[in-house]
């Protein structure tokens, strides 16, 4: 599971589409509906939020709004409830910079003109549900993980 803390903007059509998809399931984790990554450290940012499932919905209704400009038809009505007025949550600028260069690597290998156009920026923009803070790389991103993930 990856729930990139970069913008959605910045994907590929893959990798938005596999976004949505493990939205949609981190939605059901966090709803108790799962118990299949439970434990997924990439949910414990959510987790620390006052309201998780609110929280994990306002994230995947900006990936919808990222697919519908796009022209995809992501279903809305999968998004159990969202709101766009949330206190964002604190993303390291080194993590930002992790997953950026992360992103670049898939590209390079199956879009080449979307690695381009993100290869070479100093700042990238989060997802709109974060707001950069100093600091390196999240602690639970480990070393090697999400190799073979979208």
């Amino acid at each position: 599971m990856r729930l990139w803390s970069l913008h959605p903007k910045y994907l590929d059509a893959r990798g938005l589409l596999a976004l949505w998809r493990e939205g949609l399931l981190a939605q059901r984790v966090l709803q108790g509906e799962t118990k299949g990554y439970a434990s997924h450290p990439q949910l414990d940012r959510f987790k620390r939020t006052s309201d998780p499932p609110l929280y994990i919905g306002t994230y995947l209704y900006h990936v919808y709004l990222e697919g519908a400009g796009r022209g995809y038809s992501f279903n809305p009505d999968k998004i159990l409830s969202y709101d766009l007025n949330l206190e964002r949550i604190p993303v390291t600028r080194g993590q930002l910079k992790h997953e950026q260069e992360h992103l670049c690597r898939k590209l390079a290998r199956r879009s080449p003109d979307d690695y381009h156009r993100i290869a070479g920026l100093a700042e990238i923009e989060p997802h709109p549900i974060f707001r950069p803070v100093p600091g390196g790389v999240e602690p639970w991103e480990k070393k090697g993980r999400g190799r073979g993930s979208t």
